[in-house]
């Protein structure tokens, strides 16, 4: 279960730069370490950058922005799903994070993928819905560049909430041209977006982009989502030296309808009315939120060497009001509770690479580092109708997370190429609580971890990968120095600050067939403890080691320049690594996910994308005596130019109009009027068919 949302009201102010850093070379000049330079296919070219010799696993690659346009995503997170593997539901209201499977792993809303959107991180520590909560509402898709992403803890740059993988967002600087975009659907959808560029003189860009949005959807009790965002962004130089700097704000209200019982929607009635899937039991459930962000990035790449260097200020805010046991706790009130993050971030990060000789070997090295400071108030309160009546925790948290990481790249031979890298990572805890004084003070955690990758290739347009490392969640800072359970009182155990994680992968990736790109990933990881802050309780719960392994395999084939054929399957057996007579499965780790897209672009003035996306079954308990359904979802668009810059685009979502279930919880709960707690399963609906139309026009 998961928790949280965003809203921007104050303007963060400041933010620079860092200090750069140079790697000692070898005083031969410098040599580019060899990769193969075969011919992309075009898919590589106008949609992903995944080409042989392009990559250090065959799980990475990178998403460029005009496969974003070529299919519809009901809710801005969904555009993480062109990631292979990657599945976006949502549990709650839209203005709260989504839900994310990947790699056997129910993310919750964020926890073990990082994820960054223009140079910002979106995962937060020590939140008060759950640790590593990743909100994208604010992202704007029409502004995406292209996403860089990456599975495995393979990689020396990835930190913190990156062990499953990790998702580097990156917006435009320029625009082609102005565009104006206004999408009308069912149920009161309405959202406009406009954005342009233009120069200002002296080599400087300004962009701008606006967007603003309202939905109700299909819940009994409109979802009233009113969504405002704004994106301001100056930049100058070029590729090869040169900065930009960004002013980004977002605010969010919303009324959610929570999951419900099935035992309720099997019954068709509550207190006498009728009740039906898309109905709620507390009506007052919701939230608001915002976040407002200053950034800017500085980079030179001289051919030899490339440095970059980065820095970022954040103000985020968060109300949330959830009830999802609704009246187990405090029959006469309700169970509802509130959960509410405050919170200024900064940041900063610096890199330099260098190519040299290593042994007589081309080589590029890279060393760097990232530093991040949380000031926080973050509290849980027992509440009616989003009035508090009780105060569960309230805490000041002082959290600050520091990385630093190296890394070679060295050609071995003609045919084979190595990646080592080392990470270093401190962590320190300050936690002073406010309600309860022994659940104050201070820790620290520190882990390194190796990387290692080799690059066997290319033969007959095929490179084979092997890639090993040690990962790592942060735990929630309120665990690493808690002594007494904040709701019964009762003794409990300090958590550590840094959890480890151990991946492998064995994998390849091909074109050796025309037109078509295929990888395929066979990959292990095991996690020493899935301890996680359970929000909703106000406590930290230590769950037992794990070891999940799966295959990944994924294909893109473009038979004609038309069109775009994209299949992706994922099969993942996670379980709990040690003994328990409650049984060793994991719950809501989904065991297979798959997605197939066909494309067809540019016949005439059409094009049109069909996708199917199926989420298989997973254990909801650990003995496995109840699973959740699985889903398949069909969407569809369809697009017409009507002139030189206009076009006119018609989505349908669920195509079939199937019912189906974003996501499904087993626990007890108890409504008003029944006499003793239930244990049941618990489902939050997917949307019905949902049509919505959009006109661009460009200026």
């Amino acid at each position: 279960m998961s928790k949280n949302r965003l809203r921007p009201t104050a303007l963060a102010a400041a933010c620079l730069l860092a200090a750069s850093t140079t790697a000692a070379a070898q005083t031969q000049a410098p040599v580019v370490v060899a990769t193969a330079t075969l011919e992309k296919v075009e898919v590589s070219g106008r949609h992903y950058d995944n080409a042989i010799g392009s990559a250090d696993a065959a799980s990475q690659g990178t998403i460029h922005a005009e496969l974003l346009k070529s299919r519809p995503a009901l809710r801005p997170g969904e555009v993480l799903e062109f990631v292979p593997g990657l599945i976006v539901t949502q549990h709650s209201g839209d203005g709260k994070a989504n839900q994310y499977f990947l790699r056997g792993f129910n993310l919750d809303h964020g926890t073990d993928f990082a994820t960054s959107v223009n140079g910002l991180p979106v995962n937060m520590p020590s939140h008060g819905h759950g640790q590593g909560y990743s909100d994208l509402n604010f992202l704007i898709p029409e502004l995406v560049d292209r996403i860089e992403y990456r599975k495995g803890p393979y990689f020396a740059r990835n930190g913190n909430f990156a062990a499953a993988g990790s998702a580097d967002i990156a917006y435009r600087s320029t625009l082609d041209e102005a565009f104006a975009a206004l999408t009308l659907g069912q149920r009161q959808f309405q959202r406009f977006v406009g954005a342009g560029s233009t120069a200002i003189g002296g080599g400087l860009q300004l962009l701008g982009a606006v967007e603003v949005q309202h939905n109700d959807g299909p819940w009994t009790l409109p979802e009233r989502l009113r969504k405002s965002n704004g994106v301001v962004t100056l930049s100058g130089g070029s590729k090869a030296e040169g900065w930009s700097a960004s002013l980004m704000g977002y605010d969010a209200k919303w009324q959610s309808t929570d999951q419900v019982p099935e035992r309720l929607i099997s019954a068709g009635t509550y207190n006498g009315q009728p009740f039906g899937r898309f109905d709620a039991i507390d009506t007052s459930d919701g939230g608001e939120t915002r976040r407002t962000s200053v950034s800017g990035e500085w980079h030179r790449n001289t051919g030899a060497e490339t440095t970059t260097v980065a820095a970022y200020a954040m103000n985020y805010r968060l109300k949330l009001f959830s009830n999802f046991t609704y009246a187990l706790e405090r029959p006469d009130d309700g169970d509802q509770f509130s959960q509410q993050d405050s919170r200024n971030v900064y940041g900063a990060s610096a890199s330099h690479a260098v190519e040299h000789r290593l042994g007589g070997l081309p080589a590029r090295s890279e060393i760097g580092l990232q530093l991040r400071h949380d000031r926080i108030r973050v509290g849980l309160y027992d509440t009616v109708e989003r009035r508090v009546i009780g105060t569960t925790r309230d805490d000041e948290v002082r959290e600050t997370q520091l990385g630093v990481h190296g890394q070679t790249s060295i050609e071995l031979t003609p045919w084979l190429r190595g990646v080592v890298g080392l990470r270093a990572d401190q962590a320190r805890f300050k936690v002073n609580s406010l309600s309860n004084s022994a659940n104050s003070g201070s820790a620290s955690a520190n882990l390194f971890s190796p990387k290692l990758s080799l690059i066997a290739g290319p033969w007959a347009n095929t490179e084979f990968f092997f890639n090993a490392g040690r990962g790592f969640h942060s735990n929630d800072a309120r665990g690493t120095t808690a002594a007494v359970d904040p709701r019964t009182g009762d003794a409990v155990d300090k958590v550590p600050g840094l959890v480890s994680a151990r991946g492998m992968e064995l994998g390849a990736r091909t074109e050796w067939v025309p037109g078509l790109q295929s990888s395929v990933a066979l990959w292990q990881l095991d996690f020493d403890s899935e301890l996680v802050y359970v929000g909703d309780a106000g406590a930290t719960e230590a769950n037992r080691p794990s070891k999940r392994h799966g295959v990944e395999w994924n294909n893109r084939y473009v038979p004609t320049p038309w069109l775009l054929i994209d299949a992706d399957l994922a099969w993942t057996h996670a379980r709990f690594a040690n003994f328990d007579a409650a049984g060793n499965r994991i719950p809501n780790a989904v065991d297979k996910v798959a997605s197939m897209a066909v494309t067809v672009r540019e016949l005439g003035p059409w094009s049109a994308s069909l996708q199917w996306r199926y989420l298989g079954s997973g254990a909801l308990i650990e003995d496995n005596s109840v699973r959740s359904r699985s889903s398949l979802t069909t969407n569809l668009r369809v697009s017409r130019k009507l002139w030189d810059k206009a076009e006119l685009t018609m989505d349908v979502f669920n195509l079939t109009n199937r019912k189906l279930n974003d996501i499904e919880y087993f626990y007890e709960s108890q409504l008003p009027g029944e006499a003793a707690l239930v244990a049941d399963r618990h489902v939050h609906p997917a949307e019905p068919r949902t049509v919505r139309v959009t006109l661009k026009m460009g200026f």
